[in-house]
């Protein structure tokens, strides 16, 4: 048995509501893999290595790693985004094999969330479910929900692959540009569309 043969990577953009799209498809039945909790896990763990490489000048006065801290440091340079990622992908990366054995086991389609997962193509996963909506609204969500400045929310926009590129290159598109009825209907007809296809 190898990892990843049913599994379907659930991605988006930043604030393209991939979140709330994961709770939905999670209630409507689908065991999800989810990579920002083992990522955060990591970050833990590595907490050391982490301080080493940036400072302590990212640590909050519990002695705990302040992410806000840390991703304004890695969001605008990705030389020292190169550098994190060279501490946690190798353990997230042998996690999440380890999960996805799990639910192979069960012999059903499950679902992987891995916010970047075209921008680091570090999983082979053939089929990807991406939660649309248009960059505009992905611009004003983050600005609402983050507090941040317009050219804040741009930046790190910017970091990541364009929304209209990773809606072409995927399997599946659940439209999330309307209210959170349409995001209900959009992911149960991409549930039955993933069941479809692997019946």
């Amino acid at each position: 048995m190898k990892p990843f043969e049913r599994a379907v990577a659930l991605t988006g953009g930043i604030a393209t509501g991939k979140s709330t799209a994961a709770v939905i498809l999670s209630m409507l039945g689908f065991r999800i893999i989810d990579a920002d909790t083992i990522a955060h896990r990591m970050l833990e763990l590595h907490t050391p290595e982490i301080v080493r490489e940036f400072g302590e000048g990212i640590l909050d006065e519990t002695g705990a790693i302040e992410r806000k801290r840390l991703g304004a440091i890695v969001f605008g340079d990705p030389e020292a985004r190169a550098r994190l990622e060279a501490i946690l992908h190798p353990p997230i990366r042998e996690e999440i094999e380890r999960e996805s054995l799990r639910q192979e086991r069960l012999g059903k389609p499950y679902l992987i969330d891995i916010p970047l997962f075209y921008e680091t193509g570090h999983y082979p996963i053939e089929r990807v479910t991406v939660v649309y909506a248009p960059r505009q609204t992905q611009l004003e969500r983050l600005i609402k929900r983050d507090g941040l400045s317009q050219e804040e929310a741009l930046r790190r926009l910017e970091a990541q692959l364009d929304i209209e590129t990773k809606r072409s290159r995927a399997d599946w598109v659940i439209d999330n540009s309307g209210d959170l009825r349409q995001l209900q209907r959009e992911c149960e007809r991409i549930q039955e569309e993933i069941l479809k296809a692997f019946s």
